[in-house]
Protein backbone atom coordinates (compact mmCIF):
# COMPACT_ATOMS: atom_id res chain seq x y z
CA UNK A 1 0.00 0.00 0.00
CA UNK A 2 1.27 3.48 -0.77
CA UNK A 3 1.09 6.51 1.40
CA UNK A 4 1.51 10.24 0.99
CA UNK A 5 3.46 12.45 3.33
CA UNK A 6 2.42 16.08 3.06
CA UNK A 7 5.41 18.37 3.51
CA UNK A 8 3.57 21.64 3.93
CA UNK A 9 1.27 22.30 6.84
CA UNK A 10 0.53 25.76 5.48
CA UNK A 11 -0.51 26.54 1.94
CA UNK A 12 0.15 29.80 0.20
CA UNK A 13 -2.42 32.08 -1.44
CA UNK A 14 -1.84 34.62 -4.19
CA UNK A 15 -4.21 37.55 -3.86
CA UNK A 16 -4.24 41.29 -4.49
CA UNK A 17 -5.84 44.17 -2.60
CA UNK A 18 -9.42 44.78 -3.69
CA UNK A 19 -9.41 41.62 -5.82
CA UNK A 20 -12.60 39.60 -5.86
CA UNK A 21 -10.94 36.52 -4.35
CA UNK A 22 -7.65 34.63 -4.16
CA UNK A 23 -6.84 32.98 -7.45
CA UNK A 24 -4.78 29.96 -6.45
CA UNK A 25 -3.15 28.16 -3.57
CA UNK A 26 0.19 26.41 -3.97
CA UNK A 27 0.33 22.89 -2.55
CA UNK A 28 3.21 20.43 -2.40
CA UNK A 29 3.53 16.86 -1.14
CA UNK A 30 5.99 13.99 -1.18
CA UNK A 31 4.68 10.59 -2.33
CA UNK A 32 6.16 7.35 -0.98
CA UNK A 33 5.23 3.71 -1.41
CA UNK A 34 4.54 1.12 1.26
CA UNK A 35 8.27 0.43 1.60
CA UNK A 36 8.86 4.14 2.17
CA UNK A 37 10.45 4.50 -1.26
CA UNK A 38 9.88 7.70 -3.21
CA UNK A 39 7.40 7.58 -6.09
CA UNK A 40 9.49 9.54 -8.59
CA UNK A 41 8.86 10.97 -12.07
CA UNK A 42 5.34 9.57 -12.08
CA UNK A 43 1.95 11.11 -12.90
CA UNK A 44 -0.13 11.13 -9.71
CA UNK A 45 -3.93 11.46 -9.70
CA UNK A 46 -5.27 13.78 -7.01
CA UNK A 47 -8.67 15.06 -5.95
CA UNK A 48 -8.65 18.12 -3.72
CA UNK A 49 -11.67 19.16 -1.65
CA UNK A 50 -12.20 22.25 0.51
CA UNK A 51 -14.40 21.23 3.44
CA UNK A 52 -16.31 23.69 5.62
CA UNK A 53 -16.90 23.28 9.34
CA UNK A 54 -15.09 20.03 10.12
CA UNK A 55 -13.04 17.18 8.68
CA UNK A 56 -16.33 15.63 7.56
CA UNK A 57 -17.98 18.90 6.63
CA UNK A 58 -19.59 20.03 3.38
CA UNK A 59 -17.30 20.14 0.35
CA UNK A 60 -17.66 23.71 -0.92
CA UNK A 61 -15.17 23.12 -3.71
CA UNK A 62 -13.74 19.99 -5.37
CA UNK A 63 -11.26 19.67 -8.23
CA UNK A 64 -8.96 17.06 -9.74
CA UNK A 65 -5.40 17.31 -11.00
CA UNK A 66 -2.70 15.00 -12.32
CA UNK A 67 0.69 16.44 -11.30
CA UNK A 68 3.93 14.60 -12.02
CA UNK A 69 6.33 13.92 -9.16
CA UNK A 70 9.95 14.99 -9.59
CA UNK A 71 13.13 13.04 -8.89
CA UNK A 72 12.61 13.59 -5.16
CA UNK A 73 9.00 12.37 -5.18
CA UNK A 74 7.71 15.94 -4.83
CA UNK A 75 4.45 16.91 -6.49
CA UNK A 76 3.47 20.57 -6.87
CA UNK A 77 0.11 21.95 -7.89
CA UNK A 78 -2.02 25.06 -7.63
CA UNK A 79 -5.41 24.56 -6.07
CA UNK A 80 -7.91 26.55 -8.09
CA UNK A 81 -6.25 25.64 -11.35
CA UNK A 82 -7.49 22.07 -11.77
CA UNK A 83 -10.53 20.46 -13.35
CA UNK A 84 -13.56 21.57 -11.33
CA UNK A 85 -15.77 18.79 -10.03
CA UNK A 86 -18.09 20.98 -7.97
CA UNK A 87 -18.28 24.43 -6.40
CA UNK A 88 -16.64 27.72 -7.26
CA UNK A 89 -13.26 28.51 -5.75
CA UNK A 90 -13.73 32.25 -6.26
CA UNK A 91 -16.87 32.38 -4.10
CA UNK A 92 -15.51 30.65 -0.99
CA UNK A 93 -16.18 32.83 2.05
CA UNK A 94 -12.93 32.31 3.97
CA UNK A 95 -14.28 34.26 6.93
CA UNK A 96 -17.00 31.66 7.46
CA UNK A 97 -14.68 28.85 8.57
CA UNK A 98 -13.08 26.80 9.82
CA UNK A 99 -12.03 25.18 6.56
CA UNK A 100 -10.19 21.92 5.92
CA UNK A 101 -8.33 20.59 2.90
CA UNK A 102 -8.90 16.97 1.93
CA UNK A 103 -6.56 15.28 -0.53
CA UNK A 104 -7.28 11.96 -2.19
CA UNK A 105 -4.46 10.39 -4.18
CA UNK A 106 -3.96 7.66 -6.75
CA UNK A 107 -0.19 7.09 -7.11
CA UNK A 108 -0.77 5.39 -10.47
CA UNK A 109 -2.20 8.56 -11.99
CA UNK A 110 -5.84 7.49 -12.21
CA UNK A 111 -8.93 8.12 -10.12
CA UNK A 112 -8.70 5.07 -7.86
CA UNK A 113 -7.96 7.20 -4.82
CA UNK A 114 -6.44 4.91 -2.21
CA UNK A 115 -4.74 7.57 -0.09
CA UNK A 116 -6.72 10.14 1.88
CA UNK A 117 -5.58 12.92 4.16
CA UNK A 118 -7.38 15.87 5.76
CA UNK A 119 -5.92 18.84 7.63
CA UNK A 120 -7.21 22.19 8.81
CA UNK A 121 -6.32 25.53 7.28
CA UNK A 122 -4.57 27.08 10.27
CA UNK A 123 -3.75 30.47 8.80
CA UNK A 124 -4.29 30.88 5.09
CA UNK A 125 -7.96 32.00 5.07
CA UNK A 126 -7.21 34.71 7.60
CA UNK A 127 -4.35 36.08 5.51
CA UNK A 128 -6.78 37.16 2.82
CA UNK A 129 -6.99 40.93 2.84
CA UNK A 130 -8.34 41.08 -0.69
CA UNK A 131 -11.58 42.70 0.43
CA UNK A 132 -10.23 44.70 3.39
CA UNK A 133 -8.34 47.99 3.21
CA UNK A 134 -5.83 48.38 6.06
CA UNK A 135 -6.13 52.15 5.62
CA UNK A 136 -7.55 54.80 3.31
CA UNK A 137 -5.57 58.02 3.52
CA UNK A 138 -7.47 61.30 3.32
CA UNK A 139 -10.86 59.90 4.25
CA UNK A 140 -13.65 59.18 1.78
CA UNK A 141 -14.90 61.75 -0.70
CA UNK A 142 -18.68 61.77 -0.96
CA UNK A 143 -20.53 63.94 -3.46
CA UNK A 144 -23.59 65.92 -2.40
CA UNK A 145 -25.92 63.60 -4.24
CA UNK A 146 -24.44 60.64 -2.38
CA UNK A 147 -24.35 62.17 1.10
CA UNK A 148 -27.73 60.93 2.26
CA UNK A 149 -27.08 57.48 0.86
CA UNK A 150 -23.66 57.34 2.51
CA UNK A 151 -24.93 58.54 5.88
CA UNK A 152 -27.55 55.79 5.81
CA UNK A 153 -25.04 53.11 4.91
CA UNK A 154 -22.01 54.02 7.00
CA UNK A 155 -23.78 53.13 10.23
CA UNK A 156 -24.26 49.64 8.86
CA UNK A 157 -20.59 49.11 8.08
CA UNK A 158 -18.85 46.56 10.27
CA UNK A 159 -15.13 47.04 10.90
CA UNK A 160 -13.07 43.90 10.55
CA UNK A 161 -10.09 42.94 12.71
CA UNK A 162 -7.57 45.81 12.74
CA UNK A 163 -9.98 48.24 11.01
CA UNK A 164 -11.52 51.36 12.54
CA UNK A 165 -14.49 53.23 11.01
CA UNK A 166 -15.21 56.74 12.28
CA UNK A 167 -17.64 58.88 10.25
CA UNK A 168 -16.19 58.98 6.73
CA UNK A 169 -12.73 57.64 7.60
CA UNK A 170 -11.57 54.02 7.50
CA UNK A 171 -8.17 53.37 9.05
CA UNK A 172 -6.02 50.68 10.65
CA UNK A 173 -6.20 50.35 14.43
CA UNK A 174 -2.90 48.56 14.79
CA UNK A 175 -4.63 45.24 15.37
CA UNK A 176 -4.10 44.04 11.83
CA UNK A 177 -1.05 42.34 10.34
CA UNK A 178 2.25 44.18 10.52
CA UNK A 179 5.62 43.89 8.86
CA UNK A 180 7.45 43.60 12.15
CA UNK A 181 8.93 40.19 11.36
CA UNK A 182 10.67 38.81 8.28
CA UNK A 183 12.26 35.53 7.18
CA UNK A 184 15.84 35.19 8.36
CA UNK A 185 15.39 37.66 11.22
CA UNK A 186 17.54 36.99 14.29
CA UNK A 187 15.06 37.51 17.11
CA UNK A 188 13.13 35.85 19.94
CA UNK A 189 15.94 33.38 20.65
CA UNK A 190 16.65 32.19 17.12
CA UNK A 191 16.11 32.67 13.40
CA UNK A 192 12.64 33.08 11.87
CA UNK A 193 12.10 30.56 9.08
CA UNK A 194 8.32 30.63 8.65
CA UNK A 195 5.71 33.42 8.91
CA UNK A 196 1.95 33.42 8.51
CA UNK A 197 -1.01 35.63 9.48
CA UNK A 198 -3.10 34.15 12.27
CA UNK A 199 -6.82 34.45 12.94
CA UNK A 200 -6.03 37.44 15.16
CA UNK A 201 -4.63 39.32 12.15
CA UNK A 202 -1.13 39.24 13.60
CA UNK A 203 2.09 37.70 12.34
CA UNK A 204 2.96 34.29 13.75
CA UNK A 205 5.59 31.81 12.76
CA UNK A 206 8.39 29.42 13.63
CA UNK A 207 11.90 30.08 14.92
CA UNK A 208 14.85 27.69 14.63
CA UNK A 209 17.35 27.44 17.46
CA UNK A 210 20.82 28.76 16.49
CA UNK A 211 22.48 25.57 17.75
CA UNK A 212 22.08 21.84 17.30
CA UNK A 213 23.55 18.70 18.82
CA UNK A 214 24.40 15.28 17.41
CA UNK A 215 24.57 11.63 18.42
CA UNK A 216 21.17 11.74 20.13
CA UNK A 217 18.74 8.83 20.33
CA UNK A 218 15.05 9.45 19.66
CA UNK A 219 14.03 7.00 22.38
CA UNK A 220 15.50 4.23 24.50
CA UNK A 221 14.04 1.72 25.11
CA UNK A 222 11.61 1.93 22.21
CA UNK A 223 7.84 1.92 22.52
CA UNK A 224 4.83 3.53 20.87
CA UNK A 225 4.21 7.05 22.18
CA UNK A 226 1.38 8.37 20.02
CA UNK A 227 3.56 11.24 18.76
CA UNK A 228 2.34 10.77 15.20
CA UNK A 229 1.38 14.30 14.11
CA UNK A 230 3.16 15.39 10.94
CA UNK A 231 2.79 19.11 11.73
CA UNK A 232 2.36 19.61 15.50
CA UNK A 233 5.84 19.13 16.93
CA UNK A 234 4.98 20.72 20.25
CA UNK A 235 2.29 18.16 21.00
CA UNK A 236 4.53 15.36 19.74
CA UNK A 237 7.39 16.43 21.99
CA UNK A 238 5.16 16.30 25.07
CA UNK A 239 4.35 12.66 24.24
CA UNK A 240 7.92 11.46 23.70
CA UNK A 241 8.70 9.22 26.68
CA UNK A 242 12.15 7.80 27.49
CA UNK A 243 13.53 10.22 24.94
CA UNK A 244 17.01 11.79 25.05
CA UNK A 245 15.91 14.01 22.15
CA UNK A 246 12.96 15.26 24.19
CA UNK A 247 15.18 15.86 27.23
CA UNK A 248 17.58 17.91 25.12
CA UNK A 249 15.02 20.27 23.57
CA UNK A 250 13.11 20.76 26.81
CA UNK A 251 16.34 21.68 28.63
CA UNK A 252 17.09 24.57 26.26
CA UNK A 253 16.83 28.15 27.50
CA UNK A 254 18.27 29.85 24.41
CA UNK A 255 17.30 33.53 24.33
CA UNK A 256 15.65 33.13 27.72
CA UNK A 257 12.88 30.96 26.24
CA UNK A 258 11.92 27.56 27.62
CA UNK A 259 9.25 26.56 25.08
CA UNK A 260 11.59 24.92 22.56
CA UNK A 261 10.42 21.64 21.07
CA UNK A 262 11.41 19.00 18.51
CA UNK A 263 9.86 19.88 15.13
CA UNK A 264 7.40 17.55 13.41
CA UNK A 265 8.36 16.26 9.97
CA UNK A 266 6.31 18.92 8.13
CA UNK A 267 7.96 21.66 10.19
CA UNK A 268 11.38 20.27 9.25
CA UNK A 269 10.30 20.26 5.61
CA UNK A 270 9.39 23.95 5.83
CA UNK A 271 12.72 24.60 7.53
CA UNK A 272 14.52 22.96 4.62
CA UNK A 273 12.48 24.92 2.08
CA UNK A 274 13.45 28.20 3.77
CA UNK A 275 17.00 27.14 4.66
CA UNK A 276 18.60 29.90 2.57
CA UNK A 277 16.91 32.61 4.64
CA UNK A 278 17.82 30.86 7.87
CA UNK A 279 21.40 30.02 6.91
CA UNK A 280 22.14 33.58 5.82
CA UNK A 281 21.33 34.78 9.33
CA UNK A 282 22.92 31.78 11.04
CA UNK A 283 26.16 32.29 9.12
CA UNK A 284 26.27 36.02 9.91
CA UNK A 285 25.66 35.26 13.57
CA UNK A 286 28.36 32.61 13.72
CA UNK A 287 25.85 29.91 14.58
CA UNK A 288 25.53 26.30 13.42
CA UNK A 289 24.38 26.14 9.78
CA UNK A 290 21.53 23.83 8.80
CA UNK A 291 23.51 22.18 6.02
CA UNK A 292 27.01 22.11 4.70
CA UNK A 293 28.71 20.13 1.95
CA UNK A 294 30.12 16.72 2.79
CA UNK A 295 28.12 16.14 5.97
CA UNK A 296 25.15 13.84 6.32
CA UNK A 297 22.94 15.98 8.53
CA UNK A 298 19.81 14.07 9.44
CA UNK A 299 17.60 15.91 11.88
CA UNK A 300 15.24 13.87 14.03
CA UNK A 301 11.62 14.94 13.78
CA UNK A 302 9.17 14.40 16.63
CA UNK A 303 6.94 12.37 14.29
CA UNK A 304 6.83 8.71 15.20
CA UNK A 305 6.49 6.11 12.43
CA UNK A 306 5.86 3.09 14.67
CA UNK A 307 6.98 1.67 18.01
CA UNK A 308 10.58 1.25 16.87
CA UNK A 309 11.08 3.97 14.23
CA UNK A 310 10.73 7.72 13.84
CA UNK A 311 10.99 10.07 10.85
CA UNK A 312 14.01 12.22 10.09
CA UNK A 313 14.79 14.80 7.40
CA UNK A 314 18.10 14.67 5.56
CA UNK A 315 19.11 18.33 5.25
CA UNK A 316 21.78 17.62 2.61
CA UNK A 317 20.03 15.16 0.30
CA UNK A 318 16.57 16.66 0.98
CA UNK A 319 14.55 13.53 1.68
CA UNK A 320 12.37 12.09 4.42
CA UNK A 321 13.01 8.63 5.82
CA UNK A 322 12.78 6.63 9.03
CA UNK A 323 15.42 5.25 11.36
CA UNK A 324 15.51 3.14 14.48
CA UNK A 325 14.71 5.24 17.53
CA UNK A 326 17.79 3.96 19.33
CA UNK A 327 20.16 4.89 16.50
CA UNK A 328 22.68 7.70 16.98
CA UNK A 329 23.86 7.61 13.36
CA UNK A 330 22.93 10.93 11.85
CA UNK A 331 21.02 11.63 15.06
CA UNK A 332 21.09 15.42 14.96
CA UNK A 333 18.57 17.40 16.98
CA UNK A 334 17.52 20.98 16.18
CA UNK A 335 14.87 22.65 18.31
CA UNK A 336 12.30 25.20 17.19
CA UNK A 337 9.71 27.37 18.90
CA UNK A 338 6.56 29.17 17.78
CA UNK A 339 5.65 32.84 18.16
Amino acid sequence: MKKIITIFAVLFITASVFAQSPEKMSYQAVVRDGSNNLVTSTAVGMQISILQGSTSGTAVYVETQTPTSNANGLVSLEIGGGTVVSGDFTTIDWGNGPYFIKTETDPSGGTNYTITGTSQFLSVPYALHAKIADSINGGIIVTASDTTNWNNKQNNLIAGNGINIVNDTISATGGGSTNEFYLGQDTLGGIIFHIYIGSDGQQHGLIVNPYDTSGVRWQQPTSATGAISSWDGKSNTALMTNSPAQAYVLSLTTGGFTDWYLPAIDELSILWQNRMHANRALDNGGYTLLTWSGNNIRYWSSTENNASQAFYFDMVEAFIDTNSKISTIGGYVRAIRAF
